[in-house]
């Protein structure tokens, strides 16, 4: 891709992210479910339309595979908002204030993924064994969604807690929104808040979520343009996607399972890359029916249930 292109996506990037903090998010307030899913409709018609555009001016091709690359993304998603929503429970993040942590986690990650996806574009086109390497990392990580429970996630990002809060003064006391504060206890030194606990678990948790998005979307194409934007769509549509889901995520009991299925369809497509080619929309029409048959398996048993 030309670099004009690379500069306007940061430019619309920036742009949006300016325009949430300072102007449609400047006052906390609790995302509710109609807001939230306004902005989740928002993001994936945005999306939507950067795949037409590409289709249009680049190939159809291109479009179907940012699209195979967006839902990835945004599927594995799904698995971050059920951590996240661990971590402000955990901390007992006011729902007034998560946004404000979300936003900041999300400039973090774009930054992060950004990082890997430059060294694993990089690693595969220098070295192309290391093809087999990050299939076998989502073969594993497809095993290990499977096998994850709620207990260990717990007990992961507790952790996580100790550690920081051996590494940052931490004020067990909100001060509003911000993140840093002056600590009485502390001779009016400047302490962490509770939200910058839970803003740098966050970003800890997307790291672990990264080693596993960013090699699945390399399976699909090895554009860094199309990896990279489809990878920001997907995390720009993140907060509004937590605060759509994070009530509703238990309801969806066979969610692990789906994303182990996607995870293991596309390390087996990086692994047998050489023998097997597969097409932009086949992979793209594996993946919407994975989601698919998740959702309606999920929603069909949450039906079935006895009422508590």
């Amino acid at each position: 891709m030309p670099v004009w292109a690379w500069v306007a996506f940061t430019a619309f990037v920036l742009l949006a992210l300016a325009l949430d903090l300072g102007v449609w998010h400047r006052r906390a307030h609790v995302v509710g479910p109609r807001e939230a899913a306004l902005w989740t409709a928002g993001w994936v018609a945005a999306a939507l339309l950067f795949a037409l555009g590409l289709a249009v001016l680049v190939s159809g091709s291109a479009g179907l595979t940012f699209l195979t690359g967006y839902l990835i993304e945004e599927s594995l998603s799904a698995d971050n908002v059920f951590v996240i929503a661990l971590i402000f429970g955990y901390l007992r993040i006011p729902a007034v204030y998560q946004h404000r942590v979300l936003f900041w986690g999300i400039i973090g990650a774009i930054a992060m993924r950004g990082a890997f996806i430059a060294a694993g574009t990089y690693l595969l086109g220098q070295f192309g064994w290391v093809e087999y390497v990050f299939g076998a990392i989502l073969l594993v990580a497809a095993v290990r969604v499977v096998r994850e429970r709620q207990s260990e996630l717990h007990g992961e990002r507790n952790v996580v807690l100790r550690v920081v809060r051996r590494v940052l003064p931490v004020r067990l006391a909100l001060d509003g929104q911000r993140l840093v504060t002056r600590d009485p206890a502390r001779g009016g030194r400047w302490a962490a808040t509770p939200l910058l606990v839970a803003l740098v678990m966050v970003e800890i948790s997307d790291v672990a979520f990264a080693t596993d998005s960013i090699p699945a979307v390399l399976a699909v194409t090895r554009d860094p343009f199309i990896v990279f934007t489809s990878t920001v769509f997907a995390v720009l549509g993140l907060r509004s996607l937590y605060f759509l889901l994070a009530d509703a995520m238990r309801r969806f009991r066979y969610l692990p399972v789906g994303l182990a299925l996607i995870l293991a369809f596309v390390g087996a497509k990086m692994l047998l890359a050489s023998v097997v080619l597969v097409s932009p929309l086949i992979s793209l029409a594996v993946v919407l029916t994975i989601l698919a048959a998740t959702i309606v398996a999920s929603l069909a048993a949450s039906g079935d249930r006895p009422a508590a």
